[in-house]
């Protein structure tokens, strides 16, 4: 259904919000990996041009690649373009794509919760040790494994909630 006027209001402001949250997430993981590129270019000038290596970069590229690729893996989810099994969902009649648009958005909002779970545990149990040469609490390190499961799930049930009322407007779901 791609008639904005079908969409019922209350998921006209759910895809709003989701949208304003994958938009955020987009500009932060941009915002990391141009941070990242810049201490990068730090590390190189440090190293071969004033002969001192800049320790903290290592471990700063460490929280921003996880930053990145969690944020990233969320807003993929939201987006559509995770990695799944579009070719063969492709290559089946509607009726099995439909259940397997269902069993691919169920098995998302499960990772995303597992993810959301043990990143919360992880973070907690170790946010009381400090990351060496950064003197920042180690539990930064899963903290966006944590938000990235929580995103993965959010966008996942808002997936399962237009499919549920059948106004789900995805290119690789149900026709």
């Amino acid at each position: 259904m791609s008639d904005v006027s079908q969409v019922p209001p209350a998921i006209q402001r759910m895809d709003m919000v989701l949208n304003a949250i994958a938009f955020v997430c987009r500009i932060l993981t941009g915002v990391a990996l141009v941070v990242l590129t810049v201490i990068f270019g730090w590390l190189v000038f440090g190293r071969y041009v004033l002969n001192a290596t800049p320790t903290w970069v290592e471990q700063a590229a460490l929280l921003l690649v996880m930053l990145i690729a969690f944020l990233g893996a969320a807003v993929g989810v939201h987006d559509n373009t995770h990695l799944s099994v579009s070719m063969l969902r492709g290559a089946v009649p509607p009726r099995v794509r439909a259940v397997f648009v269902i069993v691919t958005d169920l098995a998302m909002a499960g990772f995303g919760g597992l993810m959301l779970w043990y990143g919360t545990q992880l973070t907690i149990f170790k946010w009381g040790s400090l990351i060496p040469l950064l003197q920042l609490p180690e539990g930064l390190r899963s903290l966006p494994l944590t938000i990235g499961g929580a995103l993965i799930l959010l966008f996942s049930i808002g997936h399962l909630i237009r499919l549920y009322l059948g106004v789900d407007a995805r290119t690789d779901s149900i026709e």
